[in-house]
């Protein structure tokens, strides 16, 4: 199994130590999750481990749906297409690049329907992957680090949400805490619940101990996005829920999830800076948030109900056998079909995005 160098983890666990010692012995799991995936040079997205891949023999952890297959960045670019149309511009933005696979996509597919490809993303070492990659559309990709003060046109972001901190929330013997982290006390991290006024924004019905997640970086994602995107449209795709889903009492272990050499485990801390950690979306909260903020949710779907109305299955009838095997992971109900799903939010007069144009799922939210 992969492991980050043994001076980068040492260099990651002494920065979360002091942070910890900082905060007097106790540190909020979002903070925890944010040194562990993002800082500079150690974090997970931060360092130059590999990340995307289709096997664990490249050195990679996952596959995202525009490594899997380029018919996921022709379908999505359909949407583009008609939204930069619909919006009356000619710019997109991407947040969380990746690999560049799904940019090169969608630069290949449009053309010069795009005029400006812009990449906002954290990540030095993934900045230099992504510029080898878009080498070819290097007139016109430019990156950034943060969001300009307005932007126009139409953002993408594709598995981008679920990487953002979340807090843990911890219902114990009928009480409310926050789960944080702490040192442990045979070396490495340790789970600490403290009290907290904190609660999930559904009462979880029953007695029974219950874990779960609230996410308010995400949403304060959405409502800068909302306050610098004067005119165009967002589209998010992202594995989650809307809350009555998510928060149901069946649902008791919460979501958080570590990615590494291709495995799935629930521990966030071990390996730390080695593996991906990851939450699943609340895509009420998200609606909610980017309302609140100014946007209107255009649409709200399954991730292959989506692609599926962007013309997926026609796109996979002229591709190779294999490539239409890949494409079938992207839209069937056990495989990324169904916890995937895609929520579009537009700035200025709303109007019906062709993705949605059948199994629009909105009244769910």
């Amino acid at each position: 199994m992969k492991t980050a160098p043994p001076i980068l983890t040492t260099a990651l666990d002494r920065l979360i130590g002091q942070a910890i010692q900082r905060a007097g012995g106790w540190l909020p799991f979002d903070r925890f999750m944010a040194l562990a995936l993002y800082a500079p040079g150690m974090g997970y997205y931060a360092n130059a481990s590999r990340k995307f891949g289709h096997m664990p023999s490249s050195g990679s952890d996952f596959v995202t749906a525009p490594e899997l297959t380029p018919l996921f960045g022709q379908a999505l670019a359909v949407q583009v297409d008609e939204a930069l149309k619909k919006t009356g511009t000619d710019e997109v933005w991407e947040f969380g690049a990746g690999s560049g696979a799904l940019a090169l996509q969608l630069l290949d597919t449009l053309g010069d329907r795009i005029a400006r490809y812009r990449i906002v993303d954290l990540s030095g070492s993934l900045r230099a992957r992504q510029q080898e990659t878009l080498a070819g559309h290097a007139a016109k990709v430019e990156w950034l680090s943060e969001l300009p003060a307005t932007m126009r046109g139409v953002v993408v972001g594709n598995e981008v949400l679920d990487a953002m901190p979340v807090q843990l929330l911890a219902r114990v013997g009928g009480r409310w805490f926050e789960r944080g982290v702490v040192a442990g006390a045979q070396g490495g991290w340790a789970w600490e619940d403290r009290p907290t006024l904190l609660r999930p924004p559904l009462d979880i019905e029953g007695e029974h101990d219950y874990l779960t997640e609230i996410h308010p970086q995400a949403q304060a994602f959405v409502a800068t996005l909302a306050d610098r995107l004067t005119q165009g449209a967002a589209f998010l795709i992202d594995y989650g829920f809307p809350e009555s889903e998510y928060y149901h009492p069946q649902r008791h272990m919460g979501t958080v999830m570590c990615h590494q050499s291709h495995q799935a485990d629930g521990d966030p801390l071990v390996a730390v800076g080695a593996k991906d950690i990851t939450a699943h979306v609340d895509f009420t909260g998200i609606a909610l948030a980017a309302q609140d903020a100014g946007l209107s949710v255009l649409g709200y779907a399954s991730q292959g109900r989506f692609l599926i109305n962007c013309g997926l299955l026609g796109l996979s009838d002229q591709a190779s056998v294999q490539q239409r095997a890949l494409a079938a992971h992207l839209v069937h109900e056990h495989e990324m079909g169904e916890l995937f799903k895609v929520i579009a939010l537009g700035a200025g007069e709303a109007w019906e995005p062709l993705g949605f144009a059948e199994g629009d799922r909105s009244h769910t939210l």
